[in-house]
């Protein structure tokens, strides 16, 4: 594969977002049918697919105190920007706020649970006084399938299962070791979007340990090592850095950060370990873009496959990424990427996803332990073998039977932690 091709990809999954995407995306798609239904909003029905409604339904919504699936819709009708698109909710105030507030007060939206099987769909029927409009979102966060007004089809477009930006036979040709070769041969300098992403997932991650975000995750962690509680290691430096971003963002921070994939806590895990460590071991600024960039990569490579929502836990792929950029940092070669790899995977597999909120920091803090951990043992000439669980000798055939376990062997799972959710 061509280092055009790659970057490419790179610049598809690679998305500055503002405000977990779940959230976001409703807003979007309020946003949208609001900008084709002119007059007064009177009723916002929104239905949404199990995984929406469970990653949307306690997270921090930027710059606001409420949360909620019939928050986000009202406020991207009351007040988003739909050509932002996932930066739909940028500038809005506390009076927007109110406005989205008194949609609800006024039992004006309503929201409930869409009859399809897709993991991620949106759907928002927006009736004003004049006009009806309705939008849906489908697989890709940003990925508007259908407008109606008043009955009619104005735009139908989107790519349908798409689950990811980039081109299907562009991702089968993607593998470890192109990425590896790649990563050799790229001119630092045609890297600007991967510069972008340190700069700022860094920022946020910097936020978090500065001020009080949700569970303080990664600030505790930081404030355990002075105390001399915790060692001041590689492993402490990546899971306070890591677990800051994720407890801004999770918690309603209004700084944007760039998405892996449309994830932005993925991209979080993607960067701010790897950033940590180069930091930690004072290594070039080069070699640390590089390693950023292998890891935003072999985390594309793993979600092309395990897709956009699923019963686990997406930061687990994005562990694995990190795991082979820090062996990268450590100066191993292909050999330890991949030994990395696997026993990440052999690790984290089985945790799962139970909707966005704040406990997502302790998530991306684990993953980022177990992204050092793995890489020291790769280092060490250790690896999973082949006779445990479901590691093969082929990292490729590791990948493929890890993201099966998403996509397949995890459907009731989905179901019933969504169903533990709405029962409480």
């Amino acid at each position: 594969m061509g280092k055009d091709k790659i970057l490419s990809i790179l610049e598809r999954e690679l998305v500055v977002a503002l405000g977990c995407t779940e959230p976001v995306a409703i807003a979007l798609a309020a946003a949208t049918a609001k900008s084709y239904a002119k007059g007064n909003i009177q009723k916002i029905h929104l239905y949404a697919s199990g995984n929406i409604i469970k990653n949307a339904k306690s997270v921090g919504i930027p710059g606001m105190s409420a949360k909620g699936l019939d928050f986000a819709a009202a406020l991207g009708a009351a007040a988003g920007d739909p050509d932002k698109k996932l930066e739909v909710l940028d500038g809005l105030t506390a009076e927007d706020e109110l406005l989205a507030l008194k949609l609800i007060e006024a039992g004006k939206v309503t929201t409930g649970q869409a009859d399809t099987p897709k993991r991620l769909y949106i759907e928002v029927v927006l009736q004003t006084d004049q006009q009806t409009a309705k939008v849906v979102i489908s697989d890709n966060h940003s990925n508007i399938t259908l407008i109606e007004v008043d009955g009619k089809t104005v735009f139908l477009g989107g790519c349908e299962n798409i689950g990811i930006q980039t081109d299907e036979e562009e991702l089968e040709e993607l593998t470890i070791d192109e990425v590896y070769d790649w990563l050799l041969t790229i001119d630092s300098h045609d890297l600007d979007l991967v510069i972008k992403s340190i700069e700022l997932n860094r920022k946020i991650g910097i936020e978090g340990l500065s001020g009080e975000y949700g569970l303080n995750v990664g600030r505790t962690i930081k404030e355990n090592v002075k105390k001399g509680y915790l060692s001041d290691d590689l492993a402490t430096a990546a899971m306070s850095l890591a677990a800051a971003g994720s407890d801004a963002r999770m918690a309603g921070s209004t700084l944007p950060v760039m998405a892996n994939t449309g994830s932005g806590n993925q991209g979080i895990a993607v960067t701010l370990p790897v950033v940590a460590v180069a930091e930690k071991l004072k290594v070039s600024e080069e070699k640390m873009i590089r390693a950023v960039a292998l890891s935003h990569l072999v985390t594309i490579h793993i979600k092309s496959k395990f897709g956009r929502l699923s019963a686990l836990c997406g930061v687990t792929a994005a562990g694995m990424g990190a795991s082979a950029a820090i062996v990268y940092l450590l100066d191993g070669g292909l050999p330890q990427i991949k030994a990395a790899i696997q026993n990440t995977i052999g690790n984290v597999s089985g945790m799962i996803c139970d909707g966005a909120k704040a406990g997502c920091a302790m998530k991306v803090s684990t993953c980022s332990n177990v992204a050092v951990q793995s890489a020291l043992l790769a280092l060490n000439n250790q690896a999973i073998q082949s006779t445990d669980g479901f590691i093969h000798d082929d990292v490729e055939k590791s990948i493929e039977s890890f993201c099966k376990l998403g996509n397949e062997g995890t459907r009731q799972t989905d179901q019933l932690i969504l169903q533990l959710m709405l029962e409480k």
